[in-house]
């Protein structure tokens, strides 16, 4: 969202903004450029309604400007054309954009300037880089300053001609200073791209939601809504119980490390790569009696091998490794290693924080496993989970922050929590799709090898 004094640019998300883009859409459409047949109701709902995203000006709660952005295929202009990829510069990932329109009153530049500041921020957070219109002989100077491309023959009627136009990040450069002169170009083209394995980026309704007023921990509502994320997240993972605690995935590991130090028997620690070394620095810290295996970074964990360590070890009760190393990008093989604890009667921990919310993860059989708010659910850092599948008692020897049975018995929150990084990770988790997991990273993987 963009808002200023006086008007506020955004992308429509309620019903009676939907109804006024309806209502634009057939003054223009309808009225002004006869595309459409007249209707008694004076309302003309998209043919794509339910695949647009519409981004909206609104002086107050009225609607005085919008256009329509869709990106699946096939395209208005793909009727139109016919071969419309083969007037198209190379890209990956392509928009259509319609339905340009402003109210009579309001075409004075500042509507326009703000949709196309809008335009070009969802446009960078949605990932496209290359844009197509068909721009009515009306519109054609509009998109002329917005930095369009004229390609192929024109299309529509002899009445109502279009010319088909593209947008690249390199054609809106040229342009930019028209909607922020104070601005650098590669600012308004896109915002700084972060190729380390975090901060992740965070989507438009993950910021808002933590930029409610916050609320405290003690309040009925918020133990509601608590209740209602731990449950979220139980569901995405399949695990039975889950703790959400104040902290980076190093506090969530230093307190299973703790539960741990609660069983008797002796642990087994696997590594290949940095975070498995951090595994055995944290049962080297909390006095754990383990064995280790280790695998060469970027190899995988040898299986025979830890088979054999446990074989040979009976007493060896528990066994800690990591899902996804987050040093390599090696996804471990979590399903087998399930497998072997199975029939040898050894508890299971896992670090799933790389893992959880980028790949479909079943905990349901996992003694326990730690995730964070950030890194693949997309929210900001600053909470870490346990996720078990058993009952646990708070513990007379343990410190208090660290002691997941106390959380247990205190509904999740024996102490002050943060209702802005709850509500965040709300918002996050809502957007995560178990079933698309596996897709979306696929997606991603083959995206990125071009």
């Amino acid at each position: 969202m963009i808002a200023t004094a006086q008007m506020t640019f955004k992308v429509a998300s309620e019903e009676r903004e939907f109804e006024q883009v309806h209502e634009l859409n057939y003054s223009t459409f309808v009225e002004e450029i006869p595309q459409h047949e007249v209707n008694s109701a004076r309302r003309l709902v998209d043919q794509y309604h339910s695949e647009n995203a519409y981004l909206i000006a609104l002086r107050g709660d009225e609607l005085v400007g919008m256009m329509a952005l869709r990106d699946r295929r096939p395209f208005s202009l793909d009727l139109k054309l016919g071969n419309l990829d083969s007037f198209l510069p190379k890209h990956k990932k392509i928009v259509e954009i319609r339905l340009l329109s402003i109210k009579p009153g309001h075409r004075n530049g500042v509507v326009f300037k703000g949709l196309g500041k809008l335009l070009f921020r969802y446009c960078a957070q949605q990932r496209y880089d290359l844009a197509v219109v068909s721009a009515t002989v009306l519109q054609r100077k509009l998109y002329d300053h917005l930095g369009f491309v004229e390609f192929g023959p024109m299309v529509g009627t002899e009445e109502t001609p279009f010319q088909p136009m593209y947008l690249t990040p390199e054609s809106f450069g040229e342009r930019a200073r028209i909607f922020a002169p104070s601005a650098g170009t590669i600012g308004m083209l896109r915002e700084p791209v972060n190729l380390l394995p975090g901060p992740v980026g965070i989507a438009p309704d993950v910021r808002e939601a933590f930029g409610r007023p916050p609320v405290s921990h003690r309040a009925d509502g918020f133990k509601q809504d608590f209740q209602h994320v731990k449950q979220l997240l139980c569901d995405l993972t399949g695990s039975r119980r889950v703790e959400i605690l104040l902290g980076s995935g190093t506090l969530a590991n230093d307190a299973i490390a703790g539960q741990l130090s609660l069983r008797t028997g002796r642990g087994l620690v696997l590594s290949n790569g940095e975070f498995g070394d951090r595994l055995i620095d944290h049962a080297t810290r909390a006095g754990l009696q383990f064995n280790v295996v280790r695998a060469p970074w970027g190899e995988p964990l040898p299986h025979e091998e830890v088979a054999r360590a446990i074989e040979t070890s009976p007493e060896i009760k528990w066994l800690w490794a990591v899902h996804c190393e987050t040093s390599s990008g090696m996804l471990n093989d979590l399903e087998g290693l399930q497998r072997l604890c199975n029939e040898q009667g050894v508890a299971l921990c896992a670090d799933c924080i790389s893992s959880i919310g980028t790949i479909p993860v079943d905990l349901s059989g996992v003694h326990m496993a730690s995730g964070v708010s950030g890194k693949g659910l997309g929210a900001f850092p600053g909470l870490c989970m346990v996720f078990y599948n058993h009952e646990m008692l708070p513990s007379k020897v343990l410190p208090r922050y660290l002691d997941l049975g106390l959380y247990a018995v205190s509904d999740g929150i024996p102490f002050t929590h943060s209702s802005n990084l709850l509500y965040a990770l709300q918002a996050a988790i809502e957007r995560v799709k178990a079933s698309e997991l596996g897709t979306a990273a696929a997606e991603r993987a083959a995206w990125l090898r071009g």
